[in-house]
């Protein structure tokens, strides 16, 4: 999906999470929520819109112009001295630039899978990018997983593997972004709240600039840059997606303040259920026997992982309840 510039993904596995009655739930948090992944579902129809812009040019047009709508944000909201502050401390501003190292990658092979009529595959790699994340709670963390939480992995793998053979090919682009977003989403908890949702991106994107540049200096010498020579509409979905990246993030931002982490999670699969449908209905990709599979087994993992994660949120409300209870 298009990813977001905080991590969007939502480590499903938590058990910490209370989940409060639905009376109790902000409803302009829910709003935010629900817009921001309807506006990352629906990204690819936007990026089909920009042809003949090919993915280089679109990826580094985006990169420039969101930093020039963040600078523009932090010009209007006159909050230069916190991201400057961000930016003179070594260990933010080097980790927002390998954040923005693997944001990098996971935009150029999202577009790259877009234009090339790999939507379907894209929606897979954001499906799969929950199980991803308890992956790497593992390897990096050394979490211990629940057998169910076990079972869900295992059922991705298998996915992964009839897919695989049903295409005759590792499908890259499902399990690149995965994997890039995750390590993302990773690397991003390590700065915590130290670094709201403006600044982040804006350290993000000032590390890729230079990045961005070559690319489409390299890109005007060989194919042709195409901003300003189609059109003054391209010209103008061209700048903004500046605006498609930063805005869908921010109501992100604003929505995690307000939700927690559970309702988050539920709500982060209306991006790749759009993604898919758009796919399958409005690009008419290929949907084998194989693919159906393969899909249906990720999907049954997700909601052994979902229904795992409620049942633990709801137990461990209870024991904190009860302690504290106790301690009454």
């Amino acid at each position: 999906m298009q990813t977001p510039s905080d991590p969007a993904a939502v480590d499903l596995s938590s058990p910490a999470v209370a989940v409060p009655p639905p009376a109790q739930l902000s409803r302009s948090g829910l709003i935010y929520a629900v817009t921001a992944y309807v506006m990352w579902g629906i990204l690819p129809l936007y990026f089909l819109l920009l042809a003949p812009t090919g993915p280089f040019e679109l990826v580094a047009s985006r990169v420039l112009f969101s930093l020039v709508f963040c600078a523009l944000l932090l010009s209007v909201t006159r909050k230069w001295s916190p991201f400057l502050a961000l930016a003179r401390n070594p260990r933010v501003s080097l980790t927002m630039g390998l954040a923005g190292l693997l944001i990098f990658v996971n935009w150029q092979t999202y577009v790259w899978g877009v234009l090339n009529g790999q939507v379907i595959e894209t929606s897979l790699g954001y499906f799969i990018n929950p199980i991803v994340t308890v992956f790497l709670g593992v390897f990096f963390l050394r979490e211990r997983l629940r057998v169910v939480q076990w079972i869900s992995v295992g059922l991705s793998i298998v996915a992964v593997l009839v897919l695989a053979i049903g295409s005759h090919g590792v499908p890259w682009i499902a399990l690149i972004l995965a994997f890039s977003f995750g390590l993302y989403g990773f690397i991003k908890k390590r700065v915590g709240s130290t670094v709201d949702a403006v600044s982040g991106l804006t350290l993000e994107t000032a590390w890729l600039t230079p990045i961005a540049i070559v690319q489409l200096i390299v890109v005007g010498m060989t194919t042709g840059l195409t901003i300003g020579q189609v059109s003054p509409l391209h010209t103008a979905l061209l700048i903004g997606t500046g605006v498609v990246t930063a805005v869908p993030l921010l109501f992100f931002a604003s929505a995690s303040r307000r939700l927690p982490l559970i309702y988050m999670g539920f709500i982060q699969f209306f991006a790749p259920v759009i993604q898919f449908l758009v796919g399958v209905f409005v690009q008419h990709e290929a949907m084998p026997l194989e693919r159906w599979i393969g899909f249906m087994l990720v999907w049954l993992a997700l909601v052994v992982l979902t229904t795992d994660t409620v049942i633990a949120a709801r137990r461990s409300a209870i024991r904190r309840n009860k302690a504290a209870f106790e301690r009454k």
